[in-house]
């Protein structure tokens, strides 16, 4: 299983919020290239980024801090992005730049369509974010919730053939407060693509609890806060399910 270290953006910066609230943003590094860099050493295989600017305008907000990003890790790792993606240029442009994943969260609720069509022309390179509150679909950096199911909607995005779901409980997200495990099983026993889980990692036993549940289709985890302000130690945890691990 992937530990994935996330890299939120905000104004340029790398920062961590709390349930998705712009004001309550904690900024951890003014140099988010230089912290790439710092994951890439410490041994991650991908890097998580979020656009939080674009994720509320609508459109790109910090590509300079991506750039950034992007040329200190060139194609050493993968790197997924997500926040403000609406057209297909924009998906081509940051694909054409390095990104290796392009995540569309809004968009693939607000306008399937979009996303049919991104899968079509970028295959292999289309992830979708489900971010969910009592297990229904939040859209517009989470500020609201609609009546959607989260997995008939990720039933329906498979379907289109993006490449995997990435699922985060907002009530969890920033907050420490452990995995919803439940939840995350029940999305991936009715896929057949993988599932990242997100949201409310905070040690070493939630890395276990997840590892525990591969098998089910947990292809990874991306965990933000707690890498940051030192609950959960990153190689640590990346060695501990590469030990407990099904593909070691």
């Amino acid at each position: 299983m992937l530990i994935i270290p996330a890299i939120d953006l905000k104004d340029g910066q790398c920062v961590r919020l709390k349930q998705g609230v712009m004001e309550n943003a904690t900024v951890f590094s003014e140099n988010p290239g230089a912290m790439a860099k710092h994951w890439l050493e410490q041994g991650a295989r991908r890097l998580h980024l979020v656009d939080l600017n674009g994720a509320f305008a609508g459109k790109p907000k910090n590509e300079p801090a991506i750039r950034a990003i992007v040329e200190n890790i060139g194609d050493r790792i993968p790197i997924q992005l997500g926040g403000g993606i609406r057209d297909l240029e924009t998906i081509e442009r940051y694909l054409d730049n390095g990104i290796t994943y392009v995540i569309i969260g809004t968009a693939a609720v607000k306008t399937p369509g979009f996303l049919h069509d991104a899968c079509y022309a970028f295959p292999g390179h289309i992830m979708v974010g489900l971010d969910a509150k009592d297990g229904k679909v939040a859209v517009d950096g989470w500020s609201k919730v609609t009546g959607h199911d989260v997995i008939d909607l990720a039933k329906k995005f498979e379907g289109y053939g993006v490449e995997a779901i990435i699922y985060t409980d907002i009530g969890r997200d920033g907050m420490l407060g452990g995995v919803n495990i439940k939840a995350t099983v029940e999305l991936a026993r009715a896929l057949t693509i993988p599932v990242i889980a997100s949201g409310g990692i905070t040690n070493l036993d939630d890395v276990k609890a997840l590892c525990e549940i591969e098998l089910e289709g947990i292809m990874g985890a991306i965990t933000g806060r707690a890498i940051y302000e030192g609950s959960l130690d990153f190689k640590m945890a990346q060695g501990l399910a590469d030990k407990l691990g099904i593909n070691t």
